[in-house]
């Protein structure tokens, strides 16, 4: 299906915006533009930003044995330079040149470590004498300076002149590369990295103070403007801001310890993302795996929330960021009610419409694939499809289509997609029960019904009744002929599921809590398929799923629950 006319006049949008900040980064580089950043050296580090990310030691062992784990691929360097070797991938790549990796090396308080990593940073300056490729890549940039001031003590403590020289030197050059680049970066979080950096260095490096209010009114429009009421981020990923967040935090006490005011903005920013991830943070320990939502770091998130200080509301909907959250007793679910982003923010966005996630208590029960680890990228787009998630698929067909553009993939580096173009949702946070009425018109143009799902999770937590209904817009509709449809539930690879008879299914949690599962409508017949679960650090995991199939011919109705196994329920 060709383009419709709003997406080609964003494609043209997306286009001339390119050209023009190309245009002025241009500009900007020019030797006519050089005395506008003229003073490009730095002479020292005024203030260390706190490291808040979490640090693994071993790291160091790794690399003494001559390997390099990044991105969840390791090179065998075989005695070579890391920056020498051939990477495994385009993100171990990015990461290598981003050198997050750092604190893994100051963590072990070893000063073997300490003088690997310093031999490091001035092995890579000795080496990246042309200013080009994915080590200056505008979020590259960001990301090594960020790094390097985070580690600042270890870089520099017991440094000869000669090499102090080339650190600071090679640092003064990459801020103002920075500051001519920024804005050639992608949209999105990529763009906010660079201008924290940039806000960093004129807080933390001497000599780049006279730009830090320009940085820092850059960063309060983009904060502004990816950063939802709700506290959600644009693309509708919860992923992206815990890493928003750990550089938001050192970046507000940087501003005190120049004895500044930190912007409001920045603040309020730190705040209502805290208050999302708390939002979307399951019984699990995780966040919800919806749209990007890739293998993470619980203690990453932890440490972020650590900060809220306790003073975060309960959020039982975020409607800009269209998400829905029913919480009874110890268990909760979790559903996305809204449309993808933007298009040029949408090429990890996935086709999961109405699907939903469930805990109880630490145990994740029904789990979405989640988004595949950069390692597996190869798996993309079977995660993305709608049968990869817990909701109903049409016709072997996702609710969401992927836009095959040579032009726009490029410019946004990725396939993005599209529709439903409408989703609308209703909550009813009730004494007996939390209601959630949800549907989306992914299947409209193409079959001509809407997709209506409700949920309700019982007041004590122990039972979910779910109906899911296709049906026209208005009045009746006869299909041409009848269409199959599945309803996916998937499994986390730790439960067992096994059928009870008499069209029950037995869920059983890792810590022996059983959950059964039952259709009552006898047009659709249930089934307990193989299912994959991405969001592992090791790779896809074999789990189960249970399915309903059946065939619609215009107007259906399936009506399905689970409920918490009792004693007496054994007798099934």
């Amino acid at each position: 299906m060709g383009l419709n006319v709003t997406e080609r006049l964003k494609i043209r949008s997306l286009s001339v915006e390119r050209l023009r900040r190309r245009v002025v980064t241009f500009t900007l580089s020019s030797p006519l533009m050089r005395w506008r950043y003229a003073g490009n050296g730095a002479d020292q580090i005024l203030i260390v930003p706190q490291e808040l990310r979490a640090a693994d030691p071993s790291f160091w062992t790794e690399i003494a044995h001559g390997h390099f784990g990044l991105a969840s691929e390791i090179a065998d360097l075989k005695g070579a330079s890391a920056f020498r070797a051939t990477p495994p991938s385009i993100a171990w790549e990015r990461e290598l040149h981003g050198f997050g990796w750092l604190r893994h090396l100051a963590a072990t308080e070893e000063e073997e470590a300490a003088s690997a990593a310093r031999e490091l940073v001035l092995e890579w300056i000795a080496l990246k004498r042309i200013s080009h490729g994915i080590a200056y890549e505008p979020e590259v940039i960001a990301r090594r300076l960020i790094s390097w001031i985070s580690q600042a003590n270890m870089l520099l403590e017991d440094l000869d002149a000669r090499s102090y020289t080339q650190i600071m030197s090679s640092m003064g050059q990459q801020i103002v590369a920075l500051r001519t680049t920024w804005r050639n970066a992608p949209d999105g979080v990529p763009r906010m990295v660079c201008l924290i950096a940039l806000v960093l260095t004129g807080l933390a490096v001497s000599g780049h103070d006279r730009q830090l209010k320009e940085a820092e009114a850059a960063l309060i429009v983009e904060l502004k403007r990816q950063i939802l009421d709700d506290g959600g981020h644009v693309s509708r990923s919860a992923s992206v801001l815990s890493d928003l967040v750990l550089d938001l935090l050192p970046l507000g006490q940087c501003f005190s310890s120049r004895a500044l005011v930190s912007p409001e903005e920045i603040n309020t920013a730190i705040k209502k993302s805290l208050r999302f991830l708390r939002f979307t943070r399951l019984g699990d320990g995780m966040l919800a795996r919806f749209n990007g939502v890739s293998t993470g770091s619980p203690a990453a998130l932890a440490t972020a929330l650590g900060y809220s200080s306790g003073e975060l509301d309960f959020m039982p909907v975020a409607h800009e960021s269209g998400y829905a959250r029913l919480e009874r007793g110890r268990t909760i679910v979790f559903a996305d009610v809204g449309s993808p982003p933007p298009l040029e923010l949408s090429t990890q966005a996935q086709a999961g419409a109405l699907s939903f996630e469930m805990t109880s208590r630490q145990h994740l029960i029904f789990a979405n694939g989640g988004f595949p680890g950069p390692a597996d990228r190869d798996w993309d787009s079977v995660a993305r499809a709608t049968a990869s998630h817990n909701t109903l698929c049409l016709a072997e067909t996702s609710s969401s289509r992927l836009i095959r553009h040579e032009q726009l993939e490029s410019m946004v580096d990725g396939l993005p997609i599209r529709e439903p173009d409408t989703v609308a949702f209703e909550f009813t946070d009730g004494p007996d029960q939390a209601l959630l009425n949800a549907s989306h018109d992914g299947y409209l143009k193409r079959f001509g019904l809407i997709h209506v799902r409700r949920l309700a999770l019982s007041a004590a937590g122990d039972q979910l009744e779910g109906i899911d209904i296709l049906e026209p817009p208005k009045g009746t509709l006869r299909l041409k002929q009848d269409l199959p449809y599945a309803i996916h539930f998937h499994l986390h690879p730790d439960c067992v599921c096994l059928s009870a008879g008499h069209g029950i299914c037995r869920i059983t949690l890792r810590d022996g809590e059983s959950w059964l599962f039952s259709a009552a409508d006898d047009n659709a017949q249930m089934s307990i398929e193989e299912s994959l679960f991405f969001v592992d650090s090791a790779g896809p995991r074999p789990s189960l799923q249970i399915v309903l199939r059946g065939t619609t011919y215009g107007e259906t109705h399936v009506r399905w629950s689970v409920r918490l196994e009792r004693p007496n329920d054994r007798q099934i």
